[in-house]
């Protein structure tokens, strides 16, 4: 080929190139995330988070991308928000109380509750924090939670068992299950979704949702709606999530119900 006739050739390639490279990226969904808590999520994408986020992500057409960081290392989940959201690292958190002070938050996806969880054969009448009975068994539940609050306020947490599993990345919510089976405690109250995916393996277990009260100073609250996180200042984003819940909320039911997540009506 005459290089006259191959140059306009090389010209078009050249041309149609340098267009391409310039097409802008197709926008992801980007999502904060921790790498391994379930039932919450982890890298292999088994939590409820991440079927939450494979759902929304679909809806809105666009890729996945995580960024990765540990919920539980020093300074808990605002720490969390502050290293990944904040710093502009990702766009959305899937999971964080409706209302949140710390991000704009969406409209709520789920409402689910603290509960107590005691063997059906122990035949407990527990129906509030103020149950006779928790006077007389021994308690666990989860430190710095409502839950603590409540115990406190009551004087019961000086003969009850503290667990920490929402700040020790060593251990999984289901040391909590374990210490009921071996007698350790006999009721434990703790939040539905941190261990209802593993309570299908322990049928022996009653679960009774902890109604929010106000027996001693301010309301209690153990009912709590869960929406999406966005940053601060960021009302596009947080509009076509809520346009997403609006529209595939029986999806994402779905997709907690088959997690174990428990659905609770508002209180």
């Amino acid at each position: 080929m005459k290089l006259t006739t191959l140059r306009p050739i090389l010209v078009f390639l050249a041309v149609a190139s340098l267009a391409s490279s310039m097409q802008p990226a197709q926008a992801a969904l980007r999502v904060c995330a921790d790498p391994d808590y379930l039932p919450y999520s982890n890298r292999a994408g088994a939590g409820f988070e991440n079927k939450i986020a494979e759902a929304v992500a679909k809806a809105l057409g666009e890729p996945l991308e995580y960024t990765w960081e540990n919920t539980r290392a020093h300074g808990g989940f605002p720490e969390f928000l502050a290293r990944t959201l904040d710093a502009n690292k990702c766009d959305v958190v899937m999971n964080i109380p409706y209302g949140s002070r710390e991000e704009l938050t969406t409209q709520p996806y789920y409402v689910s509750s603290y509960v107590f969880i005691f063997k059906k054969n122990k035949n407990y009448d527990i129906r509030s924090m103020d149950s006779g009975i928790l006077k007389r068994i021994k308690i666990g539940f989860e430190s710095d939670t409502p839950a603590e609050g409540g115990l406190k306020m009551r004087g019961l947490v000086p003969a009850a068992i503290a667990f920490d599993v929402a700040s020790d990345s060593a251990q999984s919510p289901v040391v909590m299950l374990n210490a009921l089976d071996n007698g350790q405690i006999d009721v434990l109250i703790t939040w539905e979704p941190a261990i209802g995916a593993f309570l299908q393996q322990h049928p022996d277990l009653e679960v009774v949702a902890v109604p929010n009260a106000r027996t001693l100073g301010s309301p209690e609250q153990y009912a709590f709606p869960m929406s999406m996180g966005v940053r601060q200042g960021d009302e596009s984003l947080r509009r076509r999530l809520d346009d997403v819940i609006a529209a595939h909320q029986p999806e994402l039911t779905s997709i907690l119900s088959q997690h174990g997540v428990k659905l609770y009506p508002p209180q």
